[in-house]
């Protein structure tokens, strides 16, 4: 049987922040075709769509 490719830095549920507003934490919903869907840690509904490149795991 063939194993899922794993090809994501990041994973479902981790805290990340994006590079163009570093002050602002997010939480990463799914990822997707190389593209990672996050949500604001604040509860608003607003969801963001970035590349690995855009995304960072501390400050």
């Amino acid at each position: 049987m063939n194993e899922p490719i794993v090809d994501n830095k990041y994973f479902d549920g981790q805290c990340v922040y994006a590079n163009v507003n570093p002050g602002e934490k997010l939480i990463i919903r799914r990822y997707y075709k190389r593209i990672y869907y996050c949500r604001a840690v604040d509860g608003s509904d607003k969801e963001y769509a970035f590349f690995e490149r855009e995304i960072s795991k501390s400050i």
